[in-house]
């Protein structure tokens, strides 16, 4: 289990998380929130890449501080399609990232097969990944975010800028995860977090503002006809900057 408790974050004199806490038990959840709400420092700090001015990040209960190589382990992340070389084939690249994450020469091939199977590139892997349409570069993100078998999965946008038949695809893919992992998951394109989130997580000016189901929530909010409608009732006149 993934516990957040008591987050918070400021640049300069802006609070971008203000007393943030949550339980994340094994399931997806949907991270929603306009830009500037947060979403962005708040995987940071999951991922461990930002350090929290106060609070605590726990996994299993112990604060991932002090997991150290061992929490890298058992997280997986993939960012908007950054971090990606273009002059680098799939193969190559989730080789990089397997040594990285400590992935033994040894078990290197076979793990490799297993995710480039699972996202459906194995015939794209000798290509560099610069000739890789937009869903292929999100597809060998998801790739590498889960060798070594995660049990904590963090996806920023995977369905960002991609066409509807492919993110059909990534949505699937993400769903199939489903079981003993928690994964987070961050979107602005509502309709493909609402058919297979567990729950909604909904962030606004650095706050949590609720967390439930879709049903619960859309029954909350005056009885809205689906998550799109409630997104657009609960943060419509939000104009906060970026995160």
């Amino acid at each position: 289990m993934l516990c957040l408790t008591n987050i918070t974050k400021k640049y300069k004199e802006k609070l971008a998380l203000d007393d943030v806490s949550l339980e994340l038990a094994p399931g997806i959840y949907g991270l929603l929130g306009p830009n500037g709400a947060g979403k962005s420092t708040l995987m940071n700090i999951v991922t461990g890449n930002l350090k929290p001015d106060g609070g605590q990040v726990l996994w299993d209960g112990k604060e991932i501080k002090s997991l150290g190589a061992q929490y890298r382990s058992i997280i997986g992340y993939a960012p908007q399609q950054q971090g990606l070389y273009d002059a680098f084939t799939g193969k190559r690249f989730l080789a990089y990232m397997a040594t990285l994450k400590g992935i033994s020469k040894k078990e290197m091939p076979e793990e490799i097969a297993r995710v480039l199977s699972y996202v459906n590139m194995t015939e794209a892997a000798n290509r560099p990944i610069g000739t890789y349409s937009g869903g292929m570069k999100q597809r060998i993100l998801i790739a590498q975010a889960i060798l070594g078998d995660p049990k904590l999965i963090v996806l920023d946008e995977p369905t960002a800028g991609l066409d509807p038949k492919e993110r059909v695809r990534i949505r699937e893919r993400i769903a199939a995860l489903a079981g003993d992992k928690v994964i987070l998951v961050s979107t602005h394109v509502v309709s493909d977090i609402e058919p297979i989130a567990k729950e909604i997580i909904l962030i606004k000016s650095g706050k949590i503002i609720d967390q439930d189901t879709v049903e619960h929530l859309c029954g909350k909010y005056g009885r809205v006809n689906g998550l799109e409608e409630l997104y657009m009732r609960i943060f419509e006149e939000d104009t906060s900057c970026a995160d």
